[in-house]
């Protein structure tokens, strides 16, 4: 019993994998490293966005805190006192 079918690779499929002289063994570690690479990246892509959007949130909120601050401030001299 070949690998191929084994795996229920269709025979276009397995064809294929077999004219480029890849054995069933080697296209499974093929595919399982693909599978982690992609994983990897899609996991760093989502984490380099999530800090953008937070530092982005961090930078509104301190400009919100600024703007409140100076609304507060506007009818004070330098001393504190209105």
């Amino acid at each position: 019993m070949d690998l191929w079918e084994k795996f229920g690779m269709s025979e276009g499929i397995a064809e294929l994998w077999q004219e480029l002289g890849i054995s069933a063994g080697t296209a499974i570690v093929v595919l399982a490293a693909l599978y982690f690479v992609i994983k990897w990246a899609v996991k760093n892509g989502m984490m380099e966005a999530y800090k953008k959007i937070e530092e982005k949130r961090a930078r509104d909120n301190l400009k919100a805190d600024k703007t409140v601050s100076d609304i507060k401030t506007e009818g004070e001299d330098i001393n504190g006192k209105v």
